[in-house]
């Protein structure tokens, strides 16, 4: 059986932190992250707010991650085994529905993508406030570091707009509160998967 789980969310609200506790303790489990698909700096455009557009959908080869996610959908333990990924002995392919593997797929703009909105078996989003959000930003390195005024005058509107266009997307997502602790989020989100594994085998 294989079993897509999406962790969207904020910048900076704990998406990747959650992802690789999960995909260390989830059976056949691998992870496919947005941001390796961003497009080199010199494609990235400059809007008219004055600043590169890394916060939008063209700033990420879509096409590739797509294919990327079928690639895994058309033989997870080939994927699992060409990523490094030991699968368990039982998933030796006799037995492909009573095989369990997951595929976390982790970023800021997956639930804004059509190509996407079908494959997903579970739904995660995780939200932390503005000021929050801006302290956390502040603190992190970037390959490209910020320049003055991005996280108020691209990144948060940004965020606030693709949030909405998720929200009327139809999909049924769990929202996060990125400010439980790092346990917490991740007790709430391996128990759900565990719950929803059980109802489908």
């Amino acid at each position: 059986m294989k079993f897509i789980i999406g962790i969207g969310g904020v910048t900076n609200g704990g998406k990747t932190t959650l992802t690789g506790r999960l995909i260390k303790n989830l059976p056949n489990c691998c992870v496919v992250h947005q941001d390796d698909f961003f497009k080199p700096q010199d494609q990235i455009e400059l809007g008219e707010d004055g600043f590169k557009q890394w916060d939008v959908m063209t700033a990420l080869d879509m096409d590739a991650m797509v294919n990327t996610v079928k690639g895994w959908m058309e033989n997870p333990v080939k994927f699992a085994r060409s990523h490094g990924v030991t699968v368990s002995p039982e998933s030796d392919g006799s037995d492909p529905e009573r095989e369990i593997h997951i595929l976390i797929i982790e970023g800021f703009l997956l639930y804004n993508y059509k190509p996407l909105l079908d494959v997903y078996s579970k739904c995660y989003y995780v939200t932390i406030p503005y000021g929050e959000c801006k302290r956390r930003r502040s603190m992190r390195t970037y390959t490209v570091p910020d320049p003055p005024g991005l996280f108020d005058g691209h990144v948060w509107p940004m965020y606030l707009k693709h949030r909405l266009e998720m929200e009327n997307s139809g999909l049924d997502i769990q929202y996060l509160d990125g400010m439980r602790t790092k346990d917490e989020l991740y007790d709430q989100v391996y128990e759900g998967i565990q719950n929803s594994l059980l109802n489908v085998l």
